[in-house]
């Protein structure tokens, strides 16, 4: 049976579309229903651009969603209307015995023209785009009231024929309309799309186990509908991180989605790597989030590039010295950037002033304000430094090789120095190095560096991590002991599993020679999200799936993790 999905939680659209069907809550003026949005402009943009109704005798009736990859379906009791997102910037609806009215609340500026018989130009100042509304078959009448310098809304009213059908297109556009050809029917389009989603579900990551195929296909399905085109201030295609209200990607994100493509997909997959230094600051900083029409600067994220970088080249030989040669100064700026304008005390070991520039926002050791010296920071410029000696090497600057080993060294040393006091690790104040508080799995992190450690430190890191009673949670690794009183169930980065931490521990305890560990954590993760979702992430003791449910990072994660850990036997 074809993958169904609830648009409560699960948007609808497709690979290179900013288009989306999603049902959204009431807020402000805005009523609860089902939404056809545009995702421009980020999160901070509202995107909701027509309420969708189904008519009867001219009148709202109640309708049932359902959601396949490639067709949604709005079914009353008298009829239903389907639609297709045809195109990276059309979709194209047909009803049979309903009319379909589709409703935009007017903003400053906005209007709708007719520009012929069939067809209305709306402008939507909000959303920074315009539609053109298209009828194909049966009547279009609209009602826009104007006032002053604006209509108050518009309203797309298609009815039926006498054969009891209507059909039309809603197009996207940001300057010249391009009409597009009908030539095929409905269901042709319907089929070319669901080619194109099974083409990628062809080369999504084989799960180990056949009992995860559902949520491989759902996985998959994210994905692909998260990829949004070039243009704007994006340089390449991205896949943001979700198409419900996560509208963009971050530069940590990134590197999953990346590392999950390598395989089928290497010259997406670069692009996913490279999207953030095509935007590099002089100063070597990468944005904390992008989107087609801007970046934010206010924060950064982890430098996990390298860790990321490593994995992909042991994975795939398509990354070459072209792309060595492209990567090598990007990512060397990025990793002088810590150590130039992140050590504030100027101990060579460099600080989180955030807890946003972690990646782990409201973590327990960044309770109290000020900078924040962490032992994972440490150990990902460690591994930068790692896969940037290699990488000199590789492209012939031998002296660059060596300054990448003697810092990757001295800031191993400096770490276990810094942070390995009376058998623990401890993130410390920046300035004073006086141990923070709270019990969080961040401090644990620097299990990535495996036998680079000596063996006491990697003991006491797995051990923890191996702890039912703090981190080992039934369904993965929590993020805040599961014994600590800042525990919190749905307390984001103080408990919640998350899919990227799981990553990063598997993938270092495995590196540990801890296969055993890696494994039960990898399989209790994946069983979790093939129940509970693809959710940004999870309440660690029931499985629940919290906040954004469609997430594409905890999709690449779920299937690298499946496909790499996770075999029939285990369940």
């Amino acid at each position: 049976m074809p993958l169904s999905f609830d648009i409560h939680t699960v948007p609808f659209s497709r690979y290179g579309s900013f288009l989306t069907v999603s049902y959204l809550k009431a807020a402000g003026s805005r009523p609860e229903g089902v939404y056809l949005r545009t995702v421009r402009g980020g999160d901070l943009t509202a995107g909701a651009a027509f309420r969708i109704e189904l008519l009867e005798n001219q009148s709202p009736v109640v309708y049932q969603v359902q959601a396949t990859p490639t067709r949604l379906r709005l079914k009353s009791a008298r009829g239903y209307a389907d639609l297709c997102i045809c195109s990276a910037a059309a979709v194209r609806w047909k009803s049979h015995g309903v009319g379909v009215r589709l409703t935009l609340e007017g903003g400053d500026y906005d209007y709708a023209m007719q520009l012929a018989d069939n067809r209305w130009e709306i402008n939507s100042f909000l959303n920074e785009v315009r539609f053109m509304a298209n009828r194909l078959q049966g009547t279009l009448s609209v009602d826009a009231p104007w006032n002053r310098t604006r209509c108050t809304h518009v309203a797309l009213q298609f009815e039926p024929d006498d054969d009891g059908c209507a059909e039309f297109t809603i197009e996207e556009y940001r300057t010249v309309w391009q009409e597009l050809s009908h030539s095929t029917t409905f269901e042709q389009d319907v089929e070319q799309v669901d080619a194109e989603f099974q083409q990628w579900l062809t080369g999504t990551l084989q799960t180990g186990d056949p009992a995860l195929s559902k949520g491989r296909e759902l996985a998959a399905y994210i994905t692909w509908s998260c990829i949004v085109p070039k243009g704007g201030y994006l340089t390449r295609s991205a896949m943001y991180m979700s198409k419900n209200w996560m509208t963009n990607i971050w530069s940590w994100d990134h590197c999953f989605n990346a590392m999950a493509l390598i395989r089928s997909n290497p010259e997406l997959a670069w692009d996913q790597y490279m999207i953030f230094f095509d935007r590099q600051d002089e100063s070597g900083l990468l944005p904390d989030f992008m989107n087609d029409k801007y970046a934010l600067w206010n924060c950064n994220k982890p430098p996990i590039h390298g860790w990321t970088l490593l994995w992909m080249m042991e994975r795939s030989d398509w990354i070459g010295e072209r792309q060595l040669l492209e990567v090598y100064e990007p990512l060397s700026r990025w990793t002088r950037w810590w150590f130039n304008y992140r050590d504030d005390d100027r101990d060579g070991v460099p600080q989180y002033n955030h807890g946003n520039d972690s990646g782990w926002d409201n973590s327990t050791i960044f309770h109290e304000r000020g900078a924040v010296e962490s032992p994972d920071l440490c150990a990902y410029l460690v591994l930068q430094c790692e896969v940037l000696m290699r990488i000199a090497e590789r492209i012939g600057r031998p002296h660059d090789g060596t300054a990448w080993r003697n810092l990757r060294e001295r800031t191993l040393a400096l770490m276990l120095e810094h942070f390995w006091h009376n058998g623990e690790m401890r993130a410390l104040r920046s300035g004073s190095h006086e141990p923070l508080g709270g019990d969080s799995l961040l401090v644990y992190l620097p299990i990535i560096l495996a036998d680079r450690l000596p063996t006491d430190v990697k003991e006491w890191l797995v051990n923890g991590l191996a702890d039912s009673s703090k981190f080992l949670a039934p369904h993965g690794f929590a993020t805040e002991s599961l014994s600590s009183e800042a525990y919190e169930s749905d307390g984001y980065w103080r408990g919640p599993i998350w899919a990227p931490v799981m990553m990063l521990l598997v993938d270092g305890l495995v590196r540990a020679g801890e296969r055993g560990l890696a494994q039960t954590a990898a399989d209790r993760f994946c069983r979790m999200a093939e129940k509970s979702g693809m959710a940004e992430n999870f309440n660690a003791m029931t499985g629940e799936g919290l906040r954004d449910r469609a997430f594409t990072w905890t999709s690449s994660v779920y299937l690298m993790l499946a496909h790499e850990y996770i075999t029939e036997a285990s369940s």
